[in-house]
């Protein structure tokens, strides 16, 4: 097999990522995926090391209603990544009140479990979170990171980000362009079938759960 044909091969094997937007009653999967992340993922998503209360608690603060928070499940409904995206007035980020005439932006946070690293999970929510925002009528959106956030600066700087460093730490806003028909489509098509694979998901492990508690199947 020639270089071409393994690429190829690669490109095949990688598994389809579907990006749901997430209620309320995903908390406790948000907590429990915020919590197995380790000193540097936590570093890298928070900007600090966050013990786990301080963990608990940002989760418990989450305003679903305000912000969109978008996930990625694997088959066993575990969160592989979330992106957070939150909005707020122009004037809150002083950074962005010479980059939009709008009235909101929005800043954009994203953590993928170590097990997902190279999937492509990463931007997948990024680029469903650019959708949102078109789709809101935000023509703005920013991100604020370490420097040292590879994942983050690579993901900015695929999407066309301006980024601006300033004593370790980054601040990149991408300008996006106007809803469109297809745009307000795309993002419902996307949330369709995703809701459908969980849907899917979420019957398969009760299947299985209830054929596990079978008295006459045998147990390892």
């Amino acid at each position: 097999m020639n270089g071409a044909d393994s690429s190829a091969a690669l490109k095949i094997q990688r598994p389809t990522i579907y990006v749901k937007e997430l209620s309320r009653h995903a908390r406790k999967r948000l907590l429990r995926h915020f919590l197995a992340l380790d000193s540097g993922d936590r570093l890298l998503r928070f900007g600090s090391v966050l013990p786990d209360a301080l963990v608990a608690r940002y989760v418990d603060g989450l305003n679903f209603d305000r912000d969109t928070i978008f996930g990625v499940y694997d088959r066993k409904l575990r969160l592989l990544g979330a992106g957070h995206l939150a909005f707020a007035p122009r004037e809150a980020l002083p950074a962005m009140r010479a980059a939009t005439t709008k009235e909101r932006v929005a800043e954009f946070g994203v953590s993928v479990s170590s097990i997902a690293r190279g999937m492509g999970v990463g931007t997948r929510l990024f680029e469903r979170a650019g959708i949102h925002c078109r789709n809101a009528d935000i023509d703005t959106l920013y991100m604020h990171c370490l420097s040292s956030n590879k994942v983050m600066m690579h993901i900015a700087k695929k999407a066309g980000m301006t980024i601006h460093r300033d004593y370790g730490e980054a601040d990149a806003y991408l300008k996006l362009l106007p809803a469109s028909p297809a745009t307000v489509i795309q993002e419902a098509m996307q949330e369709q079938v995703a809701t459908l694979d969980y849907t899917f998901k979420a019957n398969m492990r009760a299947a299985l759960k209830w054929l596990g508690n079978l008295p006459w199947v045998k147990r390892e």
